[in-house]
């Protein structure tokens, strides 16, 4: 079947012209064709991830229209505006499949709104509740290498869309032929018909305002004199970013040059995520030459932000996502307590997986600290439950500890843009009263204890990568151990079995030990990947490492 499908795309006039090069070189190679051929990408709640490249199993102009025929057919189910908003950021194809999505929806009498540039994830989920569209389309392939690009699909609250949604819309590209099924009018054409129009001037500033608004300490960054270094990586963040820095008063800021202007083949990083250390590696030695007090750096859809601070010692040190998180959350409760803006009954909200430290910071400020599955949509869901209350105002703050953070109901996922304002505000803050974020996360340590958390990952690569993922969690439900590195299994909480966590359910297992310390084991829902996330807490940073690297060997044999 595979080959068949291969000798079609082979004999097809294809339009974007990279493809049949490509189709060419691997025709006598099977393993390249059923590779491309023998499954297809599959639209999830995460929408579609993949390589650039020609087939199914590939993310190109077809697979893409075939998507959005599908969202197309679900929008038109819906009633509301028939409007559905687009983004897209600087990867490669992006703006080619962000028109080509609009051509298709043109086709089928939806409305749409497009950015006129790349604009971050924050921005499609602001212009879609703006707009009151009934889906949005993100396309961008997050933090993943040069090769990927992706479509990450919104439903009208602004949150990526639900697994019933998502269900619906990949029933009915089921039915759609990849190659010729969608409906489609070049993007010209739906402009002169007027169902394409561009976001509007109205709209972007009114995202600027409510991210603005966000100030803890309004006034404060004009007079701090923070000196920063900021990376784009190469993405959507640069204009929302240095505007909003800009507005609040923070303006001696330093560009790092090769990764300042959209750039798709990420030359200078191969893995664009503010994660890891070799994305951030620019900054750091500009920040070096030039002193400042902060580097941050946001992925190309600018949705997170990794950051250095400067020690005491002018060297930098990495904040982690949970550190980050923990940092955010203390700064905010403190600044608004002290600033009378903090609502009765104040929420905040944490992925699972993120440190049990900021359920001891939030206990301390008296603030409910709710716990959600993995995905910035369920923090979205949170904030939705309170707006459908008319409680919105009480959501102070939402975080994971992969470096995606939320302050404001103004849109339903992570915003690199308000974190990096608030981070700014932050280390503007300590620096006017004589201390600094290092000096600052040592007495939450101090106060709270040592909390170490790290996260180590498994990749399964290939078309039995999934089923093997699937027979790893299996096998430790069927097998369950009872002990780690000689520490007693003490709880044990499956994430399958929804009376026991009152929350949707999910492939997760996390089991605490009877030193305190706890363990998470969770596939990847977007990559090949388990992921096993580590809390250690020891009377310093040496003992809770120890026990971290302790428990990884003895994890390790069960996932790989």
């Amino acid at each position: 079947m595979y080959q068949e499908d291969y000798r079609r795309w082979l004999a097809a006039d294809l339009e974007d012209a990279d493809l049949k090069p490509e189709l060419s070189r691997i025709e006598h190679n099977d393993d390249e064709i059923r590779e491309r051929f023998a499954v297809s990408l599959k639209f999830g709640t995460a929408g579609l991830r993949g390589v650039l490249g020609a087939g199914t199993n590939r993310m190109n102009i077809y697979v893409v229209r075939q998507a959005t025929q599908g969202l197309a057919n679900w929008v038109k189910a819906q009633g509301g505006t028939q409007t559905v908003a687009i983004s897209y950021d600087s990867r490669l194809k992006s703006d080619l499949f962000a028109r080509t999505a609009a051509g298709v929806l043109a086709a089928n009498g939806i409305r749409v709104r497009i950015y006129d540039a790349l604009m971050p994830v924050p921005a499609l989920s602001f212009a879609t509740r703006y707009y009151k569209c009934n889906a949005g389309v993100m396309v961008t392939a997050s933090h993943n290498p040069a090769q990927y690009n992706g479509y990450k699909a919104y439903g009208p609250d602004g949150c990526q869309m639900t697994d019933d949604a998502a269900a619906i819309v990949y029933d009915e590209i089921q039915k759609i032929d990849v190659l010729s099924g969608a409906q489609s009018v070049s993007f010209a054409e739906g402009v002169e018909q007027g169902l394409i129009r561009f976001v509007g001037d109205d709209c972007k500033a009114a995202f600027y305002e409510a991210i603005e608004k966000c100030q803890v300490r309004p006034g404060l960054c004009g007079t701090a004199g923070l000196k920063l270094v900021y990376s784009p990586l190469n993405g959507s963040g640069l204009v929302p970013v240095t505007k909003v820095l800009n507005d609040i008063g923070i303006t001696d800021i330093t560009i790092v040059p090769e990764q300042e202007y959209p750039n798709g083949y990420f030359t200078t990083c191969s893995y664009p995520n503010p994660e890891i250390y070799a994305a951030l590696e620019l900054g750091l030695k500009l920040a070096e030459e030039t002193g400042a007090d902060l580097m941050l750096a946001t992925d190309p859809d600018a949705d997170r932000v990794g950051i250095a601070m400067r020690c005491p010692d002018g060297s930098y040190e990495l904040v982690s996502g949970n550190e980050m998180g923990v940092l955010l959350l203390d700064y905010i409760c403190a600044g608004r307590i002290e600033k009378g803006t903090m609502p009765e009954h104040p929420v905040a909200v944490k992925s699972i997986v993120s440190t049990p430290l900021a359920d001891a910071v939030a206990a301390h400020y008296g603030i409910e600290l709710r716990g959600v599955l993995t995905g910035f949509k369920w923090i979205g869901d949170q904030i939705a439950g309170l707006e459908s209350a008319g409680e919105e105002d009480r959501f102070i703050f939402g975080f994971e500890e992969s470096y995606g953070y939320l302050a404001g109901p103004y849109v339903r996922d992570k915003d690199a843009v308000v974190a990096s304002m608030l981070i700014c505000e932050m280390a503007a803050y300590y620096r006017s009263t004589g201390s600094s974020i290092k000096q600052r996360l040592e007495e939450i340590y101090a106060q709270y204890g040592r909390y170490l958390n790290r996260v180590d990952s498994y990749e399964f690569p290939g078309l039995t990568g999934m089923d093997k993922m699937s027979g790893i969690m299996q096998s430790l439900r069927d097998n369950a151990p009872t002990a780690f590195s000689g520490q007693k299994i003490v709880s044990v909480t499956d994430y399958k079995d929804t009376d026991a966590t009152g929350l949707p359910a999910a492939d997760v297992l996390t089991y605490v030990l009877e030193s305190g310390a706890s363990v998470v084991i969770r596939p990847s829902g977007t990559e090949p990947k388990i992921k096993t996330y580590f809390t250690t807490l020891g009377r310093d940073i040496a003992e809770a490492q120890a026990q971290k690297d302790a428990l990884t060997e003895a994890i390790r044999p069960l996932l790989t």
